[in-house]
């Protein structure tokens, strides 16, 4: 069976294909007894989609590949920590692990902005581990976003 950082490593190849894409860089992937359900990255912009983020793709291709939309006894890898979305659809499939990267602290629905699964009134409770390979999960944002930049006029030479 392969480590937290062997699989978040994998999530970090999908972020790689979303960063080539122009996409936000977030990938992830789900795993389920130490083999790989789905793999996705982000493609809201491609798909013209706002539901199009990694976790919400990696469900649906998840349920898809088993026949339900219930995901028990599974683990879900993400290199960004997860928003209220795909944090809701987290609880809806039934996930028991989520392993995240990095946290987001715009839009984060774990431990950032939100702490949606400390809320004890919902009926499913899901263990959380942050912070695996977080360096490298926010170079691959930090690089993203600096190459979106844009240099103002007033430093450019004459």
């Amino acid at each position: 069976m392969k480590t937290d950082e062997q699989y978040m490593r994998i999530a970090l190849d999908q972020a790689e294909w979303a960063y080539k894409r122009g996409e936000v860089p977030v990938g992830a992937v789900i795993i389920c007894k130490g083999e790989i359900l789905s793999k996705a990255y982000n493609r809201p912009i491609k798909m013209n989609d706002p539901t199009a983020h990694a976790e919400i793709l990696a469900i649906r291709k998840a349920c898809r590949k088993i026949g339900n939309y219930r995901l028990c006894d599974v683990t879900l890898f993400t290199t960004l920590e997860p928003c209220v979305m795909c944090a809701g659809s987290i609880l809806h499939a039934r996930i028991n692990r989520v392993v995240y990267g990095t946290e987001d602290p715009k839009g984060g629905a774990l431990v950032s902005l939100h702490r949606l699964f400390d809320d004890q009134r919902f009926n499913h409770n899901v263990e959380i581990t942050g912070g695996v390979l977080k360096y490298h999960c926010q170079e691959i944002l930090h690089r993203f976003f600096q190459g979106k930049r844009i240099i103002s006029p007033s430093i450019l030479p004459v």
